[in-house]
């Protein structure tokens, strides 16, 4: 139900969203995700429509119709639009001093096609061990985890702040950086309960 009513909430805010607005909105998802070559074109073509148009009412209700139409068949295909706003920001490594500033401490888990995570104010190996007892519990053949992590994070508007504590090694930390480029958008929807 909650699925259902959140689909229903992001269907109203397309049909009253100014138009420029959520074509930038869905340009830059798009451009987030492996299909934007797909629909490149097709994105152009309305910014070029509505450029000249000058202020046509016509033209923008089409525009606005098209790409609420877009942006259905994209939930409809399992992608979540609301996460274009939303950032994942790598700041640097921290320790325990960084709760002053409202960081708290996770580790995360990677496998193949799905993240694990688990917070607390245990440290980290602490909450890594609590995190793999509970995956051991339900393990599968396709969990095997790829990659752990141990950070600290942070919201801060829109922007999930990730840090690397003492145990995140460096170059753990360089390989879940670039896993964050290639894939952000796949993070932050994994990660979306982190508060």
């Amino acid at each position: 139900m909650e699925k259902k009513s959140a689909f229903l909430g992001d269907l109203l805010r397309d049909r009253f969203s100014d138009t420029w607005r959520l074509l930038s909105e869905t340009s830059h998802f798009l451009s987030r995700t492996p299909v934007f070559q797909q629909y490149e074109d097709q994105l152009r073509l309305w910014r070029r429509e509505l450029q000249s148009s000058g202020n046509s009412s016509d033209t923008a209700k089409k525009v606005r119709e098209e790409v609420t139409e877009l942006r259905r068949s994209l939930r409809r295909q399992g992608y979540d639009l609301s996460l274009a706003k939303q950032n994942l920001v790598f700041d640097g490594f921290r320790n325990d001093a960084s709760t002053a500033e409202g960081f708290r401490r996770a580790v995360i888990f990677f496998t193949e096609d799905d993240a694990y995570w688990l917070t607390g104010e245990e440290n980290h190996i602490i909450l890594a061990e609590r995190l793999e007892g509970q995956m051991n519990a339900v393990r599968r053949k396709w969990n095997t985890i790829h990659s752990k992590h141990y950070l600290w994070y942070r919201r801060r508007g829109n922007d999930l702040i990730l840090s690397g504590s003492d145990t995140e090694t460096k170059e753990s930390f360089e390989r879940l950086k670039a896993m964050g480029g290639a894939h952000s958008l796949f993070i932050l929807l994994k990660l979306r309960g982190l508060r």
